[in-house]
């Protein structure tokens, strides 16, 4: 999946069709890039939060997990998020008070799991479709029209969005 010999180029991969292989190509620089900014943190620096509002690293790592298999979800299996999805995913997905309450007290190594095994299922995932899946377009945000592509870039835009919250906290973590 992560191949370092080429993390840097957004090129084919083998097993998938053009496009798909560059989505995949940024999406792992994304990955890669997240993984690094957060290496050898503590359960208590994953935990910590900036102030009472604030989401935890450990919070958004989930929130990645959450956001990718939403994605999967809605663009692959053609559906919303059920009630047992939510009961998984629901306070990574929606952050706040929810994940400030029941995120925490887990390694990194717990969220970098979690982080592999839905990236694992995304790549499964897109070997089932090519290109002109990229293109399908359905009613989106504010009723307006999006394609998969948009849908996919979004899922790693997010990711690195958050990532810098996740840099700015590591930055201020107590010492």
């Amino acid at each position: 999946m992560l191949n370092m010999d080429n993390i840097y180029l957004i090129t084919d991969i083998p097993g998938f069709t053009p496009q798909i292989s560059r989505l995949l190509s940024m999406m792992n620089y994304a990955r890669h890039t997240t993984v690094e900014s957060v290496q050898d943190l503590t359960q208590e620096q994953l935990d910590y939060l900036l102030d009472p509002q604030s989401n935890s690293i450990g919070a958004l790592l989930l929130h990645f997990a959450a956001v990718e298999y939403a994605y999967q979800v809605v663009t692959f299996e053609q559906r919303d998020l059920n009630e047992e999805d939510m009961a998984i995913w629901g306070a990574a997905l929606d952050l706040g008070d929810a994940g400030r309450e029941n995120i925490k007290g887990h390694d990194l190594t717990y969220y970098l799991t979690k982080l592999e095994e839905v990236r694992s299922r995304t790549f499964d995932l897109f070997k089932t479709v090519d290109d002109e899946w990229l293109c399908k377009q359905e009613e989106f945000w504010y009723g307006k029209q999006a394609n998969h592509y948009f849908m996919w870039f979004h899922v790693f835009e997010d990711e690195i969005n958050h990532r810098g919250q996740i840099r700015l906290i590591r930055k201020r973590l107590p010492q």
